[in-house]
């Protein structure tokens, strides 16, 4: 995917327009697609920054980062993972999550990073290095397990 233009920003850096195209990329996805009914405005959206893959003007991955203390007492999180479909089976989400990576560490100076994932894509993230820890668990009805790599 070479013609995604990436960006990491803090809350208060994001212009109107990237924030509606976060939450619009979020709904569709998390909601719509995954008919999945939860409170995506949690709070935690100020707290982060933001990694941001444009495809001209349209956002089609996104993901946030949080600095520890928020999701996790001891670990900085990547979490709200999206890609549009437009872009999936691409390749977009391997890039989109090592440029995750590297902002986290480069924003947080963070040495290990914790993550919620979905169970389906246990293999996925372990191909980024993360490895699972503790039980399986639901979390808005779907089936997660925490990670950290």
């Amino acid at each position: 995917m070479d013609n995604i233009t990436w960006t990491c920003k803090a809350f208060e850096e994001l212009t109107l327009k990237e924030l509606y195209d976060t939450m619009v990329l979020r709904q569709e996805v998390f909601t719509v697609e995954q008919d999945c009914a939860y409170l995506d405005a949690d709070g935690k959206d100020p707290l982060g920054h933001h990694v941001l893959g444009y495809r001209g003007t349209d956002l089609v991955a996104y993901t946030r980062l949080l600095p520890k203390g928020i999701s996790y007492e001891h670990y900085p999180s990547i979490g709200r993972v999206v890609t549009s479909q437009s872009v999936r089976r691409t390749g977009i989400g391997i890039t989109l999550m090592q440029k995750s990576i590297h902002y986290i560490q480069k924003v947080f100076d963070a040495k290990a990073i914790k993550i919620s994932a979905q169970t389906y894509l246990l293999r996925f993230y372990k191909g980024l290095g993360f490895e699972p820890v503790g039980e399986e668990y639901l979390e808005d009805g779907i089936p997660h397990v925490a990670m950290i790599r």
